[in-house]
């Protein structure tokens, strides 16, 4: 056999080889794009899962606090009406506190 046709052969056996290993390392690759899709795509929904729950969360937790609010308004606003002179009194001494409190010397 010739050194051409030797040398050809194995030039062309290399790059057969080398199509080869590049269409492993090719396939690999995407395989591995694939699992991190797959994964972001799966902490995405979990994510979105979580905010979901956390939002509905922090509306009924709102809600509850401005019922709250509304219900100590409403005792609040009674007790005025039952004893005016009496929370009248009570304002006048919480400034006078406050007041002295607050005030430079």
């Amino acid at each position: 056999m010739p050194v051409y046709m030797a040398t050809n052969e194995a030039t062309t056996m290399m790059k057969s080889g080398d199509h080869e290993t590049t269409d492993q390392v090719a396939g690999k690759a995407h395989e591995a794009l694939n699992r991190a899709a797959e994964t972001a795509g799966k902490a995405e929904e979990y994510a979105r899962e979580h905010a979901s729950h956390a939002d509905e969360r922090i509306r009924e937790a709102t809600a509850h606090g401005r019922q709250r609010a509304d219900d100590l308004l409403e005792r609040v606003t009674g007790y005025v009406r039952d004893k005016p002179l009496l929370s009248v009194g009570m304002a006048f001494i919480a400034g006078v506190l406050y007041t002295s409190l607050t005030r430079r010397r």
